[in-house]
């Protein structure tokens, strides 16, 4: 019966073959490795100056993003403002309590907050306004695991993308 040679791969190998790669490519291995689609922030700022992937948890007050076809997200994809967005964030805030309060209790205490910040930053109140606003809200996972309490609000457009911001924009 012939025998079938195995060989282990060992982290000398992989780095020797990693070796072998970059010299055959160049720095081409080193562009597979890195995350291309991560987002850029301007040192000083934190304004994202290149589009790209963000954790949830990372975006602000004073970011743009697109639409996320999820209900719960782990990431969202933002851009500078001065690119076609779906949304701007324009306030976030802090909910209070050690124990979920429930998805309902947290939707309502979203409202609650963002209605009032959507007025100070559009400049027209929301049942005055033709935009729209919506919130980013933790999960009871997020929640419990994370501590997680943060509303992040937004403004949009519906069914129209937004360059620039809506900041004043008293519509």
């Amino acid at each position: 019966m012939p025998t079938i040679a195995q060989r282990t791969f060992t982290p000398l190998a992989a780095l020797s073959l990693m070796i072998g790669l970059f010299a055959l490519t160049g720095c081409s291995v080193i562009d597979s490795v890195t995350p291309k689609d991560e987002a850029v922030r301007d040192d000083e700022t934190s304004e994202v100056t290149e589009a790209g992937q963000a954790d949830v948890f990372t975006v602000a007050v004073g970011d743009c993003f697109n639409d996320v076809s999820s209900e719960e997200i782990s990431e969202v994809p933002v851009v500078p403002c001065d690119q076609p967005h779906d949304f701007e964030a324009y306030s976030a805030f802090d909910l209070a309590g050690d124990d979920f309060p429930g998805d309902d209790a947290v939707t309502q205490q979203a409202g609650d907050g963002c209605t009032p910040a959507f007025a100070e930053f559009n400049g027209v109140g929301y049942d005055d306004s033709t935009l729209y606003l919506g919130y980013l809200l933790p999960t009871e996972d997020s929640w419990t695991e994370q501590g997680d309490r943060e509303v992040l609000c937004y403004i949009y457009e519906e069914n129209v993308k937004t360059t620039g911001t809506l900041q004043g924009a008293a519509r």
